[in-house]
């Protein structure tokens, strides 16, 4: 797995997928994934195989890869554990309702139940989160761009769907995460996170020129 590229969005083609958008989708796919579970010693193999280029971006991507290189799957789960876990609760709380009205389950994640329907995306019967967490939010973006249920989203239908339950707080999650005294991988992950947060925010904002 390789991300050589800064991404931004192709704005002039919406079918089929460019491979702009693939590598977008990429992105989010693995946020998603590294975020919904302690990533096992494949994950953290294909973690090490990341390069960058030489943008902020490709250099956040590469620090992540040399600390995937020090990093044990034990290790990572108890990092994991206890950034998210915790008895009780983890050091941090990864859902949109959370950070953005300070409490779980509140209006964020009906309002987005309600546009999962529309855009013909499901929570999974495996999975037992709330679907406003940040992991399948992540994952849910990578599908609205590749069409992973349907048709590829067009940037307005992107655009939406991120300004309403992703840009509002994710890149504060992210900033969090970097910071959060359990931090070590997970510190490489919220960078890499912040930063494509903030190239995918003012891309959405340039399309709207």
């Amino acid at each position: 797995m390789a991300l050589n590229a800064e991404p931004t969005l192709d704005v002039g083609n919406t079918s089929p997928v460019s491979d702009e958008d693939r590598l977008r989708a990429d992105i989010y796919n693995y946020l998603g994934l590294i975020l919904a579970a302690p990533p096992d010693q494949l994950l953290i193999d294909q973690t090490i195989g990341l390069s960058g280029d030489d943008s902020e971006f490709g250099a956040a991507i590469n620090t992540l890869s040399n600390i995937a290189k020090r990093t044990k799957p034990k290790a990572v789960a108890s990092e994991f554990n206890k950034l998210f876990i915790g008895l009780g609760r983890g050091e941090l709380l990864p859902y949109a309702s959370y950070y953005l009205t300070g409490f779980l389950n509140e209006k964020p994640l009906a309002l987005l139940r309600q546009d999962m329907v529309g855009l013909g995306l499901a929570r999974s019967e495996t999975v037992f989160e709330p679907e406003d967490n940040i992991a399948s939010l992540m994952e849910m973006m990578g599908a609205i761009i590749v069409g992973r249920f349907g048709s590829p989203a067009d940037i307005e239908t992107q655009k939406t769907f991120f300004n309403k339950y992703i840009g509002p707080w994710a890149r504060h999650f992210y900033s969090d995460l970097e910071a959060a005294n359990s931090s070590v991988f997970y510190s490489g992950v919220a960078t890499v996170g912040r930063i494509f947060m903030e190239i995918e925010t003012e891309a959405f904002r340039m399309s709207a020129a």
